[in-house]
């Protein structure tokens, strides 16, 4: 089956605003007529921005796990919970639901947005020019997660509420939970800082 070349607004002579989205016929720097932020063709630098953002989450995604999500003080000593032995604590105390939620949400959900946004960086350094179609969807699902990336927060804040709770406890903020905001945070704007028109601009080389 042939492929055809996807005809991009960039080789038309057309511009979207970053802002409000408005596609006019402009050169880049001038001024969009709707919102008046000043055009441009792609993000400055978006691959680059990606990568960094990408990276630093990585970096945090390790001690955000291993690292202790809180700690609990009570009259039987001081106990330090992380994400992964407060989802075993809540697995054998009969809350498996509870325990997929958060294994889902904190573990699982960071690491797929991580590695969605890698693969995607990839293929664009590599000029791949397969599957565009494909790779815009998956771009713009780690888009619709990102605007429930705070729901990874609510979970962890949660289970620091749920685990192992006493009357006479007194529960603290594990350096853990630093990091693991740091991961959500980083990861929102490693998404915001990837320019998807970066995935169609390598179909334009497209042969029949």
């Amino acid at each position: 089956m042939s492929r055809h070349a996807v005809v991009t607004a960039q080789a038309s002579g057309l511009i979207a605003c970053h802002h409000c989205g408005l596609v006019v016929d402009a050169e880049p720097g001038q001024i969009c007529p709707r919102c008046l932020t000043r055009l441009k063709e792609r993000k400055p630098d978006s691959l680059a921005r990606t990568w960094a953002l990408l990276l630093a989450s990585v970096i945090l995604y390790i001690p955000a796990n291993v690292l202790p999500i809180m700690v609990t003080t009570s009259l039987m000593g001081t106990q330090r919970d992380t994400i992964l032995s407060g989802v075993i604590y809540f697995w054998t105390s009969g809350s498996q639901g509870l325990a997929l939620l958060i294994f889902t949400v904190s573990v699982l959900v960071p690491l797929l947005k991580l590695g969605t946004l890698a693969f995607l960086a990839t293929s664009i350094h590599l000029r791949s020019s397969r599957s565009v179609h494909q790779r815009a969807k998956l771009f713009r699902i780690v888009e619709l997660v990102g605007r429930w990336s705070m729901l990874d927060v609510f979970v962890v804040a949660l289970m620091v509420g749920l685990v192992r709770f006493s009357n006479l406890a007194i529960i603290e903020a594990g350096p853990g939970a630093a990091m693991f905001g740091g991961v959500v945070v980083l990861t929102m704007l490693a998404a915001h800082s990837f320019d998807p028109r970066l995935i169609w601009d390598s179909s334009e080389t497209d042969d029949d």
